[in-house]
């Protein structure tokens, strides 16, 4: 009997349905379609819209879709990991709130945040689960409101981000696939050129915080590139070099969609044609926690078992790792049946 890892059996995400584009955003702030795709190489994102909807209505419409694609009832799950930076509350887990509303009552939940590292730091953490024999289901899922925290009368900031979900359904094999291996880095010191400077415990909500915009994100843009375009790099090439992987083994790069040239700089770093690297980022933005989910999910069908697939992310914190995975299963041979609420990619 080969050793217990953890695969991935279904995927599937969700994005709200009203497109921001880059006229529209020139019309709110000084900006162009030129100077953004220059810079970041985003289009359009979308942004969620209602009253009372926040990250886990998408999680939710991303955890109902990976259900009924896999066939898969409720009750048959035993754990959903949701990774956010914008959670619904503070407390509950928005994992909490997803798993009622999609009706998961034999499963425990909980939240990561590790920012836009969030999805990879939820996934291993998973797998680790199933890897003990005891858990033979277990729900991964990124979402994101971005939009909540994003100033649009900031031009530097309000280009980048998108809102959006992805899930993904772990399952236990002794085969040769699913995650392989994983490194993972956290350097605290980072914090200071990205973080969200009020609403927590050392200084909480008041009229002088809201007054001063500081419930948007905060960045300093060019320390938190310069240090994300070396570490996102390095640690992809890192985890190549411990498998004794050479680029002709990679079937796929699934990088962090934050910015196009980071992204670029990966491929490059690993010696991967650009046509190894999943690129949605023109379409959707940095959707955080759902960039990677969203990449697979609109690559699904042109993967191949056994593939090999290199994910990688850089976040605040900072946080930043990489993950090698097998793909367990022919997308062509599965099964579709997705939700038909909201926007489905294709």
């Amino acid at each position: 009997m080969g050793k217990l890892r953890a695969a991935i059996t279904g995927i599937h995400a969700w994005v709200p349905e009203y497109r921001l584009t880059n006229h529209e955003l020139s019309k709110m702030v000084d900006t162009s379609d030129e100077w953004i795709m220059q810079r970041v190489g985003i289009k359009e994102r979308r942004i969620l819209k209602g009253e009372g909807l926040g990250s886990s209505d998408m999680g939710f419409e991303a955890v109902k879709g990976l259900l009924e694609k896999t066939g898969t009832a409720p009750e048959e799950i035993d754990l959903l990991i949701c990774a956010t930076v914008t959670p619904d509350m503070l407390f509950p887990a928005t994992a909490n709130i997803i798993s009622d509303k999609a009706g998961i009552k034999n499963a425990f939940s909980f939240d990561i945040n590790a920012a836009c590292s969030g999805f990879l730091f939820a996934l291993q953490t998973a797998a680790s689960y199933v890897e003990t024999g005891k858990y033979r289901k277990v729900i991964v899922v990124g979402t994101d409101k971005m939009s909540s925290i994003t100033d649009y009368t900031d031009r530097t900031q309000c280009p980048l981000f998108g809102d959006g979900a992805g899930a993904v359904l772990l399952e236990p094999t002794t085969g040769e696939y699913g995650i392989m291996d994983y490194i993972f880095h956290t350097d605290g010191s980072g914090r200071k050129y990205l973080h969200l400077k009020a609403g927590g415990s050392v200084r909480p909500a008041s009229h002088e915080t809201i007054d001063a915009k500081e419930h948007y994100l905060y960045q300093e843009g060019q320390s938190v590139f310069k240090f994300a375009v070396v570490n996102m790099a390095d640690v992809a090439a890192e985890i190549m070099e411990r498998n004794n992987l050479k680029s002709e083994d990679i079937a796929w790069l699934v990088p962090h969609q934050a910015n196009l040239r980071i992204i670029d700089a990966t491929g490059r770093r690993m010696g991967l044609p650009t046509e190894k690297v999943m690129i949605n980022i023109q379409n959707y933005g940095n959707t955080t926690t759902a960039t990677i989910p969203l990449c697979i999910w609109e690559y699904e069908k042109r993967l191949k078992k056994g593939d090999i697939l290199i994910l990688a992310a850089f976040g605040g914190g900072f946080t930043w790792g990489s993950i090698y995975l097998k793909w367990a299963y022919d997308p062509k041979k599965m099964p579709h049946n997705p939700a038909q609420s909201g926007t489905l990619l294709k």
